[in-house]
């Protein structure tokens, strides 16, 4: 019995999905739980698994297509399994309501009706064929031989494009490189540069490629335009010295190769401190709810992530409760799996605090946009050493980091950020009491 491949629900709020990438191709035969395609809700990309075993049939989403959730995009069947009634009846419905082909426009040139048909199945534009009938007429044999004919190869910087096509396209100023062809073999049309619209922005440009703004990377433009616009940001910044703490990082990852465990990084550290110095300061931890402020008790640590395609924050959950070790281990397991295309709607749920560190792109400082629905973020930028004055009036060289607070001036003045950002900095100067 036919098993279906249904576009699945991860989420409460999902309505659709967007199909990246279809590891399995129509026909192969797929095991059950191995990976089957790559999809893209508006929060993770993840693998999808098999449901059952058998020969992928009845493909029905392309990648950059998004699909409702619930839908069938595909069936299993076993070996001599026909597809199930309703996708062949839906296929030939598909066929039947398939607009015909486009009628070319004629050459005024005599073409009998065959030659007609022919080149209008094939889509043949009559005016690059020579006629050999009688006073030029186009006759089957004509169309015949144009189809036989090997492609021409277009000389490099040479754009094919029809006389009308070309003369157009000076009239109004379109560059025929940036023209999609749709004539024989990708000739561009004079039909092509009509309907051709650049972008505002990009005319007399010629762009490197397109990549439409959906799933992740659209959510992300979506929450950031939308927190930046109606979120009035506070921002907070110091210089924090580091010395202990990497002292004390060095102590752990001794321990911890010992152990043979993962060495652990300023960004766990920064999670851990973090978590436990918010105790104190509930308003950091908070959201606006309508008209009302709700102070949050889970400690639920965001780090963000970069992709190749965006912005993502997998969520450390409760890292007030957990050692250095332990959320070591699960920063390094979430951002791998984030890369990998393998978090879990709930991987990035429920935070109520973030931190971006770009330390190790070798940022020194930035300002970042607050999460919806936190009320703060931490931009943590590299470890430099500097000259600096200490206690005792020596010059001494440390390692300093910049750290920049941005609130919800809504909810946080400046004064408690403040209070706030330089608690932060006497934990992280003395970390050994948070890091056990």
């Amino acid at each position: 019995m036919a098993t279906k491949v249904i576009m699945p629900k991860l989420e409460m709020a999902q309505e659709s999905a967007t199909i990246i990438e279809w590891l399995k191709r129509e026909g192969d035969q797929v095991e059950k739980g191995e990976p089957l395609l790559v999809i893209e809700t508006d929060k993770v990309t993840v693998e999808l698994e098999s449901p059952g075993s058998g020969l992928l049939s009845s493909v029905r989403g392309d990648p950059g297509e998004e699909i409702p959730v619930t839908k069938v995009i595909a069936y299993l069947l076993e070996p001599g399994e026909e597809p199930p009634e309703e996708i062949v009846e839906e296929e030939i419905e598909r066929v039947s309501e398939a607009p015909p082909p486009p009628i070319l426009p004629l050459p005024s040139v005599e073409v009998t009706p065959v030659a007609k048909r022919l080149a209008a199945s094939h889509g043949i534009d009559l005016g690059t064929v020579v006629g050999t009938g009688p006073k030029g007429q186009i006759t089957k044999e004509d169309v015949e031989a144009a189809l036989a004919a090997p492609v021409a190869v277009t000389p490099p910087g040479k754009i094919r494009a029809t006389p009308s096509a070309r003369r157009l396209a000076r009239e109004k100023g379109v560059d025929l490189a940036a023209v999609k062809g749709t004539g024989p073999r990708g000739q561009v049309t004079a039909e092509d540069v009509e309907a051709y619209s650049p972008a505002p922005g990009i005319v007399g440009l010629t762009p490197l490629e397109t990549v439409p703004l959906r799933g992740i990377r659209r959510t992300i433009a979506e929450r950031m335009t939308h927190s930046y616009q109606t979120t009035p940001h506070i921002f907070v910044s110091l210089r924090v010295d580091m010395s202990k703490l990497e002292v004390e990082r060095a102590r752990l990852n001794e321990e911890s190769e010992a152990n043979e465990q993962p060495r652990i990084s300023v960004t766990a550290i920064l999670v851990k401190v973090t978590a436990d110095v918010l105790k104190d300061y509930p308003w950091l931890n908070s959201t606006l709810q309508g008209e009302e402020v709700v102070l949050i008790s889970d400690l639920n640590i965001g780090v963000a992530v970069a992709l190749d395609g965006g912005l993502i924050a997998p969520v450390v959950h409760d890292a007030d409760r957990k050692g250095v070790a332990e959320i070591g281990a699960e920063v390094q397991d979430l951002a791998t799996r984030a890369r990998n295309n393998q978090l879990t709607p709930s991987d990035v749920a429920r935070g109520t605090f973030t931190i971006s560190n770009l330390g190790p792109f070798g940022i020194d400082q930035f300002t970042a946009i607050i999460n919806p629905p936190n009320a703060a973020i931490l931009a943590v930028g590299a470890i430099r050493p500097e000259v600096v004055v200490d206690e005792e009036g020596e010059i001494v060289v440390r390692p300093l980091a910049w750290m920049t607070l941005a609130a919800d001036h809504r909810i946080v003045d400046g004064a408690v950020a403040a209070q706030f950002l330089t608690a932060l900095k006497e934990a992280l100067e003395d970390p050994a009491q948070f890091l056990g």
